[in-house]
């Protein structure tokens, strides 16, 4: 499999101000969506709805149309974010169990040594069950949100959890909530609800980039919208699991309550994205600062929303938790004003992989470890790169055990792959078919064995994520 080690610094780390600036090392901002799909982002084709804060940005900045999230469901996606390993050996590879190293290297850890003000604001999720602190043990400097993914299931909690701490908040849930068994779902619909958590989490990441400091800041702000409460049941508005205070301008519109409520949520999430550029445009940093937005995987179908409503998926098969493209390509989009050019598409191939070397290389900062990613930096500013047909591998160990690798214009897709007999082989010409609607495997068995090779080189053996075992029989 592609491994490479990551050497790209060219500028060893050095506390003065004077220093940074002379270096150029920009602030960064990464924005990471929850479960929004390629076709709910206006820039990326969607019409059903208006996101005006994210079309501008791609506007100002590059538009990644073939971008992969790390996996098809939260926990492991951003481990790959984070860690720079694809999910064949990432230490997160499902949803419910995996820990991230104390001696691993993330973007949080190699920006802190190198001088960055670290701060993580939303949904953690890596791993489970995580510790309270993990967000800090894992390089951030300061944390304030869910830490627990399910928990972040929940938009109006009684508690979320600043630097290792339960900070309590004015909310009640149901005592349903509370007697459920640690790590099982139950219903936990809010009997009061007061404070809003993705509100308070965008103020505390807007006091953030207010704080005064000496030298660059790394914000990562990860949202849990457009995701559902899936223990939620009816509230008085009626959304389910589309936890919104309200449905907005959508109040009025003759669509089940669910959709009213995811609508509210993507309004929502674009206007926070607003927020932060506005935030920047008015301590003017905006000009000195790398924005990267992305979502974690592709469009769910649940709280009571179906993805086909809105047409959450655009051109692609599939959703959350499929490996077909419409569960793991997402909307992507990275500006740096002066730096990377506006209103231009990067069409590569690429993956969450490639942020840990990209970031390391924008800001020049040291990142020596292994890892699966190549920086996309050169081709970000418009650099000419020969595209090399570098395999992308995800697997996915629930629901019988998922697997598939992309390589060039050629996808395989392999279903049930823990299962006896396990299930067949796809394969797609995503040249010709994008919305990979003919499997034509029969007519190259050739590709079908490279490639089925490749996974199972992909893959490296993991008692609690044993995809391929059946399959290799």
């Amino acid at each position: 499999m592609y491994s490479v080690r990551c050497l790209v610094a060219v500028i060893p780390f050095m506390a003065s101000s004077a220093v940074i600036a002379e270096a150029g090392r920009p602030n960064i901002v990464f924005i990471l969506a929850d479960d929004l799909g390629y076709g709910d982002v206006g820039a990326f084709g969607g019409t059903a709805l208006h996101t005006p804060h994210l079309d501008r940005l791609a506007a100002q900045g590059v538009k990644l149309t073939r971008h992969y999230a790390g996996s098809t469901v939260c926990g492991p996606s951003r481990c790959v974010l984070l860690t720079g390993k694809h999910v064949g050996r990432a230490s997160v590879r499902g949803n419910q169990s995996g820990y991230l190293a104390d001696d691993e290297l993330t973007i949080a850890k190699m920006l802190a040594a190198a001088g960055y003000d670290t701060g993580c604001f939303g949904k953690w999720g890596v791993g489970h069950p995580p510790t309270l602190d993990d967000p800090r043990r894992c390089g951030f400097g300061t944390h304030y949100g869910y830490v627990n993914m399910f928990h972040a299931h929940n938009f109006y909690p009684e508690f979320l959890v600043r630097d290792g701490r339960k900070e309590t908040l004015g909310n009640v849930v149901g005592a349903e909530w509370r007697t459920v068994p640690a790590g099982q779902h139950g219903k936990g619909v809010a009997v009061e609800r007061v404070d809003y958590a993705p509100d308070l989490i965008t103020d505390e990441a807007i006091s953030f980039l207010e704080a005064r400091r000496t030298g660059p800041f790394f914000l990562y702000l990860a949202f849990n919208t457009p995701h559902a409460n899936n223990e939620a049941t009816d509230s008085p508005q009626s959304e389910r699991g589309m936890e919104v205070p309200d449905f907005g301008p959508f109040s009025d519109r003759p669509w089940p309550g669910p959709e009213k409520g995811f609508a509210e949520m993507v309004r929502r999430l674009d206007r926070d994205v607003g927020r932060i550029l506005t935030t920047l445009d008015r301590l003017r940093i905006a000009d000195e600062t790398l924005i990267i937005f992305s979502s974690d995987n592709g469009p769910h179908s649940e709280g009571g929303h179906a993805a086909d409503f809105f047409d959450s998926n655009g051109p692609l098969r599939g959703q959350k938790r499929d490996l077909y493209e419409g569960g793991i390509r997402v909307p992507t989009i990275v500006r740096w004003l002066g730096e990377v050019p506006g209103g231009t598409t990067l069409s590569d191939v690429s993956g969450f992989q490639d942020w840990l070397p990209t970031i390391a290389d924008a800001a020049t900062v040291p990142a020596d470890t292994e890892c699966d990613g190549i920086s996309l930096w050169p081709a970000l500013r418009g650099e000419p790169v020969r595209e090399t047909e570098r395999p992308f591998y995800f697997e996915f160990p629930e629901r019988g055990g998922r697997r598939a690798v992309r390589q060039g214009k050629w996808k395989a897709v392999q279903y049930d792959a823990l299962r006896s007999p396990p299930g067949p082989v796809e394969l797609y010409d995503l040249a010709s078919d994008p919305s990979e609607t003919s499997d034509v495997a029969a007519s190259h068995p050739d590709v079908v064995a490279r490639l089925t090779a490749v996974m199972a080189s992909s893959h490296t053996p993991s008692d609690q994520f044993p995809i391929g075992r059946t399959a290799a029989k």
